[in-house]
């Protein structure tokens, strides 16, 4: 009994000593690792937060009626971006920056734009970690694991210290709160709230590129049984008309300029997908192809199955790794989209594990891979207090040596776990 009972107290402790040499490796050695080397090579650094851009673009469109796409808007954004405008001509430049998000997110940044930008930047931090936070107990409502208190802590503590969540707060990145209100909107529809669900996964649709799998997937079930779930299908259609009518009434047209942003992305970014990044041109296309075909396979399949079947949850996490594996972006904070996946796994690696040989590998792969970030980052932590800075900064790509594989496993899991729930069990109830 005396080891069982100091286990949550140790689960703590190893979560908080995780969070701390993330948080300690990102200040004391990523960090100034970036200042140093954009000092030595020429490169800009201005206030570096990906939430201006779109901050700006909804200020210049709501109160002085701007074009957010246009030249001028996207010139002030690289002046507080980067510190000053960018120069084309200077090879070590970046190539560029601009409001890149549907109009109607400045709707969701309105309350904000009468506001200094510094306080804004601050308050979005700590509201996106707040939100984080709060994501983990709608994740579990979601994935109905009636995790107790201690470990719902440790989660917590576990999330805010990972990597993808520290770049993610220290950016103020949207996808924070995409992915908050995604859970927001599957922890209201599991509970029979599909009206509030449809706005919450209306207002996801600002980052479109990372829900349109999982919307995909809900039409297909919302179909399967139309007169029991078109609530949430309404709800969310109605939300995406009042946007989409207030973004044209603010600016006509808005559209093919939004879809020009998106074309023009990938011309100054390196935004290409994770199987881009680990597969030699041009065989990419295939495994993207296949994990998509996969993932609508078994949504297909579990098409009947009511919105609390473990099922449900499990197609919802396997639509979200799939995403950012096929995305053309394999930004680390994106993988903040992993963790109903990893939390599916947590909870059900015990049968994955007992039931065949490649379950175990790839669990075993996936527990290396997680726990790296984690161990590296503590240990440069540790090494910037006693060495020189110089010498700890030379290491400071290591804990991101598993950005690109972790995913690809974590996705292979969930639908490896998902295949075998689907065809072992019989089909649920529903219409045919």
């Amino acid at each position: 009994m005396r080891p069982r009972s100091y286990k949550p107290f140790w689960l703590i402790l190893v979560a908080a000593l995780c969070a701390a040499g993330v948080w300690l490796y990102a200040d004391r050695v990523l960090i100034p690792y970036q200042i140093s080397d954009a000092v030595a090579h020429g490169r800009p650094r201005g206030n570096l937060s990906d939430l201006y851009q779109h901050w700006v673009g909804a200020r210049e469109l709501l109160l002085n009626g701007r074009n957010p796409y246009g030249p001028d808007v996207t010139r002030e954004i690289q002046q507080g971006y980067y510190g000053r405008p960018l120069d084309l001509s200077r090879p070590t430049d970046p190539r560029d920056q601009r409001f890149a998000y549907p109009v109607y997110v400045a709707f969701v940044l309105a309350p904000t734009i009468p506001l200094p930008f510094e306080v804004v930047r601050k308050g979005f931090f700590w509201a996106l970690l707040g939100l984080t936070v709060a994501s983990i107990p709608l994740w579990l409502r979601v994935l109905r694991w009636p995790a107790p208190l201690w470990a719902q802590a440790s989660l917590v503590v576990f999330t805010i210290g990972s990597l993808p969540v520290m770049q993610g707060l220290k950016l103020q990145q949207m996808t924070l709160l995409v992915v908050a209100l995604v859970a927001i909107g599957l922890a209201l529809l599991v509970t029979d709230r599909p009206i509030a669900a449809g706005i919450a996964l209306a207002l996801a649709t600002i980052k479109p590129q990372l829900v349109w799998l999982l919307l995909l997937w809900l039409i297909i079930w919302t179909l399967a049984d139309w007169r029991r779930r078109y609530r949430w299908a309404a709800s969310f259609l109605f939300t995406m008309a009042i946007l989409w009518a207030a973004s044209e009434w603010y600016l006509p047209h808005w559209v093919p300029r939004f879809l020009q942003a998106m074309r023009e992305y990938p011309t100054y970014t390196d935004a290409v997908s994770t199987f881009d990044k680990l597969i030699p041109a041009p065989w990419a296309w295939v495994p993207r192809v296949l994990a998509v075909a996969a993932t609508l396979h078994i949504g297909w399949k579990n098409r009947r199955l009511a919105e609390d079947a473990p099922a449900f949850a499990a197609t919802v996490a396997l639509t979200l790794a799939v995403t950012i594996i096929v995305i053309p972006s394999y930004a680390l904070y994106n993988e903040v989209m992993l963790l109903p996946g990893l939390l599916l796994l947590v909870r059900g690696r015990q049968p994955l594990w007992n039931r065949n040989g490649p379950g175990r590998v790839l669990l075993s792969f996936a527990a290396v891979l997680l726990l790296w970030p984690w161990l590296s980052s503590i240990a440069l932590a540790g090494l910037s207090f006693v060495l020189p800075l110089r010498t700890v900064e030379a290491a400071w790509a290591v804990p991101l040596w598993t950005v690109l594989p972790l995913p690809v496993v974590v996705a292979a899991l969930v639908l490896l776990m998902s295949y075998q729930r689907t065809f072992a069990a019989p089909p649920g109830p529903g219409p045919s």
